[in-house]
């Protein structure tokens, strides 16, 4: 197999095959971010939801927890297909790339509302109670006085969330996304041995992941140090 990979070597790191592995890893890259972007957006809004006790928003928040325990129970890979065959279903001709995308962002909704659900009923409800002694409305409550506390909460199963997320997109590759997992594929039906197109990929995947796993570990330990100092 060695062999077969050294001679290859040659033949495959040309400029149009790193071309097309750089566009692949732009694709996977948009992919992630877009779609974690908008998932932590109405990812926190619907925390916010599930946290509120008025009445009039009980509707609101059982269509929040069906919502968020349906879509984390399910495979993205399942997801991704019934998305698809939705806007084929609804004659919607949309790219493959705006799919998986909205796959992501359905899915990465559900896990972040969770995970910011949590780190919010971290904190303890005598700050809670503080906030509604002088008077504080839930996005004062939260914006002045749980926020700056739940985030050493928050950020680190947030970040792991986003790198694992990263790994999963590979799977809009089954639907004909060109991300870093279906350039792969591409060259390895070109011809090119498995070993040599798959360890390419491991180690853009790794470029994609790691620096947002170590800006994750300096945000924690930012924020470790900002609560030590205003002790």
């Amino acid at each position: 197999m060695w062999d077969r990979v050294a001679e290859e070597l040659p033949r495959f790191f040309t400029y149009y095959n790193m071309v097309f592995f750089l566009k692949a890893m732009f694709t996977t890259f948009l992919l992630s971010l877009i779609g974690c972007v908008l998932g932590s957006v109405f990812g926190g809004l619907l925390s916010v939801v599930k946290l509120t006790r008025s009445k009039l928003f009980w509707p609101l928040r059982a269509v929040t927890l069906v919502y968020v325990e349906f879509f984390r129970r399910i495979p993205f890979l399942v997801t991704l297909l019934l998305i698809f065959f939705f806007f084929q279903a609804f004659g919607l001709e949309v790219s493959v790339f705006t799919v998986a995308l909205v796959s992501v962002w359905i899915i990465a909704t559900a896990f972040i509302a969770e995970i910011v659900r949590s780190g919010l009923e971290a904190v303890p409800t005598t700050q809670w109670e503080a906030a509604a002694v002088m008077n504080f409305n839930l996005l004062q409550t939260l914006g002045m006085v749980i926020l700056p506390q739940a985030w050493k909460v928050i950020l680190p199963p947030a970040f792991s969330f986003f790198v694992l997320f990263i790994k999963d997109t590979a799977l809009a590759s089954q639907i004909g996304v060109v991300e870093l997992t279906y350039s792969a594929k591409v060259l390895n039906n070109k011809g090119f041995s498995a070993a040599l197109a798959f360890g390419v990929v491991l180690l853009l995947y790794y470029l994609l992941s790691y620096p947002l796993a170590k800006f994750g570990a300096w945000m924690e330990k930012k924020l470790e140090i900002s609560k030590y100092r205003s002790m």
